[in-house]
């Protein structure tokens, strides 16, 4: 049998998704990769581009918090051969351009344009030595984070893993599954063995993550083996007003009470009530953080 590769230079990302804050003052970018070391080439060169504030890499998912805008970008071989030109929105769309020289060229066109929920694209020739440009089409996105916490016993289950396989279960183009950290708490004489709340996030179109939620919230109710089961969502951008809490939560035992005022104040969703609510919001605002989230806090 002679073996053949269907086209040898294009390496197609899995996913792309573009979430953007509600004044779409700013968009992060979060590419789903099919090859971690062309992805973390472009990560490299990309990073320097005038238009990214900060990226960052999670297993698969390379992330780039974006300034919407467009710039020359000065491409120099070896030094910046690839990057991201422009990023507009409009609308329910955002539209981002990339650039690259060579093989750069290539990942800036085709191995996104080809990318799963891509809704259109236009891409110039590329590979050999010339300067080669993609545009591609993506739907508007908006963050949902989801905070569980007490769904084990002393002898069944472990909350990170059960909240991991009901997100995978529950992803689907208008809600994709994106990102999952363990939150170490501190170690409360209620707990069941480390202490530890979940968080998952979610990049839903606008309107379009409710039947999500519900597949979610109905599949921990069945297999949750605790009667105290906590989970709150939180449904905005950025959750970083909720990290005062979430630290205090690693440092010490913190009042149910408490919790409530907080989440009511930051206009967290309370869905299921019981006593790990505490650690289910706790863990909203290490959404995307899973080196730093499991780090213990000092007493």
């Amino acid at each position: 049998m002679q073996l053949e590769l269907e086209d040898p230079y294009v390496v197609v990302y899995k996913q792309i998704h573009a979430v953007v804050d509600d004044d779409a003052k700013r968009v992060e970018l979060l590419e789903r990769s099919s090859c971690y070391g062309g992805s973390a080439w472009a990560r490299y060169h990309y990073s320097r581009g005038p238009l990214v504030i900060s990226s960052c890499n999670q297993g698969e998912w390379f992330r780039y918090m974006l300034n919407p805008g467009n710039v020359d970008l000065d491409l120099v071989s070896s030094k910046r051969s690839a990057g991201i030109e422009s990023v507009k929105v409009s609308g329910s769309e955002v539209e981002v351009t990339y650039a690259g020289l060579g093989g750069g060229g290539v990942g800036a066109t085709l191995s996104r344009a080809r990318a799963e929920d891509v809704l259109r694209y236009d891409a110039t020739e590329c590979g050999g030595g010339r300067v080669a440009r993609g545009a591609i089409v993506l739907p508007r996105r908006e963050r949902m984070i989801i905070g569980v916490d007490d769904t084990d016993s002393k002898t069944v289950g472990a909350t990170w893993s059960l909240i991991h396989n009901i997100a995978q279960k529950v992803d689907r183009p208008e809600a994709r599954y994106i990102s999952h950290s363990l939150v170490q708490l501190f170690p409360v004489p209620t707990k069941t063995q480390n202490c530890v709340s979940t968080v998952v996030e979610f990049a839903c179109l606008p309107g379009r993550g409710e039947g999500m939620l519900g597949d979610f919230r109905a599949l921990l109710q069945k297999y949750t083996v605790s009667e105290q089961t906590g989970m709150a969502v939180f449904r905005d951008f950025d959750p970083s007003e909720l990290l005062a809490f979430g630290l205090r939560c690693k440092k010490e035992r913190v009042s149910y009470e408490d919790a409530v005022k907080v989440a009511q104040e930051a206009g967290v969703q309370i869905i299921m009530k019981g006593q790990g609510l505490i650690g289910a919001i706790a863990a909203l605002p290490f959404n995307a953080r899973p080196d730093e989230s499991i780090i213990p806090g000092t007493a």
